[in-house]
């Protein structure tokens, strides 16, 4: 792949332009894309920019102007993450590891480790998921699963979300089916999931985060279906590479092997939430320009208090803690967490050294890294941390 195959957003519910039709220019793809994106991130940031103005007026913000502040930034930062990771996508830089994976399983775990993301929007998930295996790279799946939810559930979903997952008996390929409304239920009326298009102004569902997911599925050579409604949506992905060696008359899908499990380090972790626990600048620095490069989205609190409200809005994907604020507080915290979310990675900037330890070596609970190898061996240990998990 290339930059000139790059997906473009199709208008909701049209079909794509018949092959008589010439297609559009890879520069105007990528003018449009980048005008989208600057009316995304500006929009927002407009809105945060009066707060704060607002702020400097009176000296005052309420509760909950501050968390519409917050908000507005947070989905600022969500549309910058998913332009690079589309970049990325495009540039054919990615490389893959095919390895059989238990989709079901992974779904479930990615909608148990969002649950207070989806609950704190009102959301209910309804899941009818039967078995299946697919040949995938687990970091794209991983990540192409989160983007997906971003999109439905946190963006547009309005009420419930219909999940049905299956397999097509022929050609055999696994089948994720997600509905949603993205009209409010009770201006739905009695037409439930509408066949009608209707009109809408801006990007609407054709918003950068969907932009993403096609970009994430052409990638890992999957399809992708949408099909919007007057007030629903329906998006089907299909896998095709979907083991079947259950199915009689049918053999299962040749796994690729060419990259064994000491490849994590070609594996892309972007858009993988961290939470960095630490109250001295120095270390915070050092934190930062280690895992500058990779993509990941990352959050600085001062103390576990704030991480513990901050993960009462939703959990991230790995804590970075440094030492000296690891008491009893941080293990009860550490405990409740790993309850709700067995596969949350903890990794514990030690104040001396300069090794890494895995979480599990030893008498170690949790990883280690010394702050003296920061720079060198933090990326290394959030890669291996990570990719224990998916």
């Amino acid at each position: 792949m290339d930059l000139s195959e790059l997906s473009g957003p199709t208008p909701a519910g049209r079909q794509r332009p018949a092959s008589s039709v010439m297609p559009e220019p890879a520069t105007e793809r990528w003018h449009r894309l980048l005008t989208q994106i600057g009316e995304e991130i500006a929009a927002p940031l407009s809105r945060a920019l009066e707060r704060v103005h607002s702020l400097i007026a009176t000296g005052q913000i309420d509760r909950r102007s501050l968390r519409s502040l917050r908000d507005e930034l947070e989905r600022a930062r969500r549309v910058g993450m998913c332009s690079q990771q589309i970049v990325r996508f495009a540039s054919g830089r990615v490389r893959q590891s095919a390895e059989r994976l238990h989709l079901t399983q992974t779904l479930q775990s990615v909608l148990a480790h969002r649950s207070r993301e989806t609950q704190s929007h009102g959301l209910e998930i309804r899941q009818v998921l039967k078995p299946v295996e697919v040949i995938v790279d687990p970091a794209l799946l991983f990540s192409l699963l989160n983007t997906l939810l971003d999109w439905w559930a946190l963006t547009h979903a309005q009420g419930s979300i219909e999940l049905r997952l299956d397999t097509k008996p022929w050609p055999v390929q696994a089948r994720l089916l997600c509905r949603f409304h993205h009209t409010p239920p009770d201006e739905a009326g009695s037409n439930g999931f509408a066949a009608t298009l209707a009109p809408q102004d801006g990007p609407g569902l054709d918003d950068v985060s969907w932009c993403l997911v096609q970009q994430a599925a052409a990638t890992m050579g999957l399809e992708l279906d949408r099909d919007d409604g007057e007030v629903a949506t329906a998006v089907t992905l299909l896998f095709p590479r979907t083991v079947a060696d259950e199915l009689p008359g049918l053999s299962v899908v040749e796994e690729d092997t060419g990259f064994a499990a000491s490849s994590a380090n070609s594996r892309p972790l972007a858009g993988s939430h961290v939470l960095v626990v630490a109250s001295r600048r120095e270390v915070r620095v050092q934190v930062r320009e280690a895992i500058r490069h990779m993509g990941l989205v990352v959050d600085f609190v001062s103390s576990v208090d704030e991480a513990a409200a901050f993960c009462r809005e939703g959990l991230p994907h790995a804590i970075i803690i440094e030492s000296i604020l690891r008491g009893e507080r941080f293990n009860q915290l550490r405990e409740d967490l790993t309850r709700e979310a067995p596969d949350l990675v903890f990794i514990e900037i030690v104040e001396e050294g300069d090794m890494f330890e895995v979480s599990g070596f030893g008498h170690a609970s949790i990883a280690r890294v010394g702050r003296g190898a920061i720079l060198a061996s933090l990326p290394s240990a959030l890669v291996f941390e990570l990719a224990k998990t998916m």
